[in-house]
């Protein structure tokens, strides 16, 4: 059982656990997620964690059928500049590995930035903590959550 998970029961959330067999060579785990448990990349959501100008961390939350637009993730978290965080410093502030971090149950209290297509999703699917393993929740309980903001940060 995951941090992620914990918080999950803990809160009472609605939530649904789904599971796949990951493959160590799949070269995108967010795009492995969505392909292995038939879902739509639109509503699989990857989980990135972004150093800001200002030596803060921010996560950001954008659809595995997209990437993140640094500068409007810069623009959401009132920062000049956002760049990806190094995968130790992400894996150290997160208690997770790459490829597996969920923006729940996170060791740091991180600002998370959920792109604004979520806000139109009845659920939506993120991380567990651990590769193979995914959430269903609805994107209002995630952002309760993970005290979000939505912003538009998903660019093609």
């Amino acid at each position: 059982m995951t941090p992620a998970i914990r918080l999950l029961q803990y809160s009472g959330s609605r939530f649904e656990l789904l599971e796949y067999t990951h493959d160590a060579k799949a070269p995108a785990y967010g795009e492995e997620a969505a392909r292995e448990l038939g879902l739509s990349p639109k509503v699989v959501f990857k989980t990135l964690v972004a150093s800001l100008d200002d030596r803060r961390l921010a996560v950001a939350l954008v659809p595995v059928s997209h990437n993140l637009d640094l500068k409007a993730l810069a623009r959401a978290a009132g920062a000049k500049k956002a760049t990806l965080a190094d995968a130790a410093l992400a894996e150290r502030a997160t208690g997770y590995v790459v490829g597996g971090i969920s923006p729940l149950g996170q060791k740091q209290h991180l600002a998370t930035f959920i792109d604004a297509s979520a806000e139109r999703l009845e659920r939506l699917y993120v991380s567990a903590g651990r590769r193979g393993l995914e959430i269903a929740l609805s994107p209002l309980e995630l952002q309760r959550l993970t005290q979000a903001d939505f912003a538009a940060l998903a660019r093609k």
